[in-house]
């Protein structure tokens, strides 16, 4: 295999706040409604809001008999991906399976599971414990259990950067392609973490928006009034194969994976360096590794998660590297930050604006920060000329992961 070359994005697996499928979750999120709602999970705590996967039966969706056995992210990854596969075109029955790969993101792992077997615990001691604890909540087991769906024999791992999760296995997967490891890479992201300890968590260091009397307004990406996030569920899962292999086999190329950077802050453990070097720098070694210039950037799918720093540090990192001001968007103002996930939701959403050419607008932008000079989408669709985009992730202990993806 000869390393190098455009990485091909041929299928697209979406489960979302938005909605259960591509279809559903980007109609959604073109749509500018935000998913935030009042969760009764989350009764009685100070923020008890969250934007959850509506009307996700896993039983129905992947049968019970494999249902029983896993955390609700691998349902929902399991989802996605058994979409993505489908939209492939690819068929695991005919693929060699020792050249198909598994990367993917994820943050807290099986959280649900474990909580609820603490308690059984606590009630009945180490007998009531289940045996199917550890390979329930292990954060490698996602794509694990997505490889034993699929048959898929190749290398296969799990990236665990926070919030940049899904976006870094991507980039990861993209790797291993160029390397030629593999032919076809599932890549993308899986999170389920709305549960009471987790949500406490968040809310004690001040991330979440605290607008408890309008969640449907609360996640409000560069706006001014913006006060934190809204915690979100969901997973994203790109299909990824070498330029060569779907062109032998004609498959349609939805977009092209052509540039993937990363770095460090070297900062703090939950704030971002104020100075957004290490953004900067994740943005431009994106952009050097796929071959452009700044200006050659159209569009940014912006990590913007609503929170008074991050947003104004991912701004200024933007006006520093794109003077000339192209189109930006945060989804997360509809389905919330997912987490793990958000990163492959949000890649998922850049192929699909790439594709239609409509940017969908930041939802929850009443009156933009004026200390971010960015031009943020807003008020609903945009529709414009776009050939690149870039995708942006950003978590907690500094991680930034950057995406450039182009029109096939």
């Amino acid at each position: 295999m000869t390393p190098g070359g455009d990485v091909a994005v041929t299928g697209l697996g979406l489960v979302t706040p938005a909605g259960i499928g591509v279809l559903e979750s980007w109609r959604g999120i073109l749509g500018g409604v935000p998913t935030a709602a009042v969760d009764p999970e989350l009764e009685g705590m100070p923020v008890d809001f969250s934007c959850r996967v509506p009307g996700f039966d896993a039983d129905e969706l992947l049968g019970r008999r494999t249902a029983w056995r896993l955390d609700r992210y691998v349902h929902l990854a399991l989802v996605a991906a058994r979409e993505a596969i489908l939209d492939s075109g690819l068929d695991p029955r005919e693929w060699d399976s020792t050249r198909v790969g598994v990367v993917m993101g994820n943050a807290l792992g099986g959280v649900r599971t474990f909580e609820e077997q603490h308690s059984a615990m606590l009630r009945e001691g180490t007998k009531g414990v289940s045996p199917m604890l550890i390979p329930m909540m292990g954060i490698n087991m996602v794509a694990g259990y997505i490889a034993i769906d699929c048959g898929a024999q190749g290398p296969n791992l799990v990236t665990t950067t926070a919030c940049a999760s899904a976006t870094t296995a991507i980039g990861t997967a993209r790797e291993l392609l160029r390397a030629g490891r593999c032919d076809i890479v599932i890549a993308g992201g899986a999170e389920a973490g709305l549960t009471r300890p987790v949500v406490a968590g968040f809310t004690r260091m001040g991330a979440l928006s605290g607008r408890v009397a309008d969640p449907a307004g609360a996640s409000r990406p560069f706006d001014g009034d913006r006060d934190g996030f809204v915690a979100a569920e969901g997973a994203g899962v790109l299909i990824l194969e070498r330029m060569e292999h779907a062109r032998a086999r004609r498959a349609r190329v939805r977009a092209r994976l052509v540039g993937y950077g990363a770095s460090a802050d070297a900062h703090h453990a939950t704030a971002p360096d104020p100075t957004g070097d290490g953004v900067e720098q994740a943005i431009r070694m994106a952009l050097l590794d796929a071959g452009i210039g700044a200006v050659d950037v159209d569009h940014v799918n912006a990590h913007g998660t609503a929170t008074p720093l991050n947003d104004i540090t991912e701004g200024r990192a933007l006006r520093r590297v794109f003077p000339h001001r192209p189109s930006v968007t945060s989804v997360k103002g509809v389905t919330g930050h997912a987490l793990g996930a958000a990163g492959a939701i949000e890649a998922a959403c850049t192929v699909l604006s790439l594709e239609e050419e409509r940017v969908p607008p930041t939802a929850n932008l009443e009156r933009q920060d004026p200390d971010i000079d960015l031009d943020v989408v807003a008020g609903g669709v945009r529709e414009e000329r776009m050939s690149v985009a870039v995708s942006n992730s950003f978590g907690f202990g500094g991680q930034n992961a950057v995406l450039v993806l182009a029109a096939a």
